[in-house]
C-alpha cells in the first residue's frame, strides 16, 4: 500500500502532507526503515556515523510559563528554583573541555528579571575563557521571551547575542508546532508562528540551528506531519537548520502523567517518516538519551546518521524519569558494530581532527575508571 510512496521519497522525490500522513499511519515498520536508511545512504554515503561531545548546562529552572509536560521548571517563588554562578559555570565548561567537547548547549527557563544584559555578560565570559567552545544556547522560547522582557525586537536580542558570543540556536521548546496542541499543553510559551520567526530571523543572520520535535502526547499523525511540514517549509526558505531530532515523551512526575508513553515502535517510525519527509534538512539525530542504548543505535537504520551528544550532562529528561547515560566507548562501538567509523563533529557537521579525537576517548576512558572506583 505505502511500496509507491517509499519509491518516491527514496527517489529524491517530494512527499506531500497527505503521502506522509498515510506513511505515518502505516505499520510497516521493517519497509519505512529500508526506505529511510537507503535515504541516509544516499544523502550521506560516507563509511563512517557521527557523533558530538557536549553538555546541557541549565543555567537556572526559574520558569514564568506553565508546560504540562516539564518536570524540570520551577516557578519563580519556588524555593527549588536556582540560578548557576558564573563560577558554577566556569567549572562546568572546563570540565567538558577537558573531556573533549568542543560545544555547550546553555539553556534555562523563561526567568521574569533578568534583563538582555545578563544574558550578553554571560555569553561573553565564557567566551573569552573558552573561545573555542561553541555556545549552542537559549531555545527560541526563551529568545522570544528576552524580546518580551527587554522590549526589544528579535532582530536585536538576537544579533547582539550574536556579538556577545552566541554562536547557534538548539532547537528546544518546539514540541508540536500547532498551537491547538501548544494551547492545550502549555501557558504563557511561544506559539508556533513566532517559534518559527526566531529561527528565521537567526537564519537571516547567517546563524545555524537545529530542529526537534517532543511528540507522542496529545497530538494526532496529522499533526505531527503538521510540523514536519512547517519545518520544512522554512528550510525552504533559510536553509539555516542542520539536523533534526525528535524524542517521544516522557510523562513520569509531570502533569501529564497519566499519558501512556510511547513505546520504540512509534518512536522509530516516526524517526524514519521524518527522514523521508524531510529532504531538505540534511542530518537526524537518534535519541538515545530517552531510548537508551539498543533503540538508540537501531536509530541509525531507521533514519539517523548521528548518534547525538555524549551528554555529559543532561537534566530536563532526567527530571521526567527517564534516565540513560551513555559512556563514548558505548556510543562509539555501537556505531562500529554496524560497520561504521565513529567520528567526533561539531555543529556544522565538520569532523573533528582525528587527534583530537583519540585524546577526547582517552579522557572519558580516565573519567569513567574514577567513576567506578567512587561506586
Amino acid at each position: 500500500m505505502i511500496a509507491k510512496l517509499l519509491e518516491k521519497a527514496v527517489a529524491g522525490e517530494r512527499l506531500t502532507p497527505a503521502e506522509g500522513l498515510q506513511l505515518l499511519e502505516s505499520h510497516d515498520l521493517v519497509a519505512l526503515g529500508r526506505a529511510a536508511d537507503a535515504v541516509t545512504r544516499r544523502l550521506h554515503p560516507e563509511n563512517y556515523r557521527t557523533y558530538n561531545i557536549d553538555r546541557n548546562i541549565n543555567y537556572t529552572n526559574v520558569c514564568t510559563a506553565v508546560c504540562d509536560f516539564c518536570a524540570f521548571y520551577r516557578g519563580p517563588k519556588s524555593d527549588e528554583g536556582y540560578v548557576l554562578s558564573q563560577e558554577q559555570l566556569i567549572a562546568k565548561v572546563q570540565e567538558t573541555v577537558e573531556l573533549g567537547g568542543e560545544q555547550i548547549l546553555l539553556q534555562g527557563g523563561l526567568h521574569p528579571k533578568f534583563t538582555l544584559e545578563w544574558y550578553e555578560e554571560m555569553l561573553s565570559d565564557l567566551k573569552r575563557r573558552f573561545p573555542t567552545v561553541n555556545m549552542h544556547a537559549f531555545s527560541p522560547p526563551e529568545i522570544y521571551h528576552f524580546t518580551k522582557v527587554n522590549n526589544l525586537s528579535l532582530h536585536e536580542v538576537l544579533s547582539r547575542l550574536k556579538a556577545a558570543g552566541l554562536g547557534s540556536l538548539p532547537g528546544g521548546g518546539a514540541e508540536i508546532l500547532v498551537d491547538r496542541v501548544r494551547n492545550e499543553i502549555t501557558r504563557g510559551k511561544v506559539m508556533t508562528d513566532d517559534w518559527l520567526d526566531v529561527m528565521r530571523v537567526w537564519h537571516q543572520l547567517g546563524g545555524h540551528s537545529s530542529a526537534t520535535m517532543m511528540f507522542g502526547h496529545v497530538e494526532t499523525l496529522a499533526e505531527r506531519i503538521e510540523h514536519l511540514d512547517r519545518l520544512r517549509q522554512l528550510q525552504d526558505e533559510t536553509g539555516g537548520f542542520t539536523a533534526f531530532i525528535c524524542w517521544t515523551f516522557q510523562p513520569d512526575h509531570t502533569d501529564m502523567s497519566d499519558v501512556a508513553p510511547a513505546g520504540s515502535f512509534e518512536y522509530l517510525k516516526t524517526q524514519a517518516v521524518a527522514r523521508l519527509y524531510l529532504d531538505n534538512i540534511p542530518n537526524i539525530q537518534s535519541s538515545w538519551v530517552t531510548q537508551g542504548l539498543k533503540m538508540g543505535q537501531l536509530a541509525l537504520l531507521y533514519g539517523a546518521n548521528d548518534m547525538g551528544s555524549l551528554m555529559i550532562e543532561e537534566n530536563v529528561v532526567a527530571e521526567a524519569g527517564t534516565v540513560h547515560y551513555l559512556t563514548l566507548d558505548q556510543i562509539r562501538d555501537s556505531i562500529s558494530e554496524l560497520g561504521y567509523t565513529p567520528r567526533q563533529r561539531n555543529v556544522h557537521y565538520d569532523l573533528i581532527p582525528v587527534e583530537h579525537e583519540l585524546k577526547a576517548v582517552n579522557a572519558n576512558r580516565l573519567r569513567d575508571q574514577q567513576l567506578l572506583q567512587l561506586v
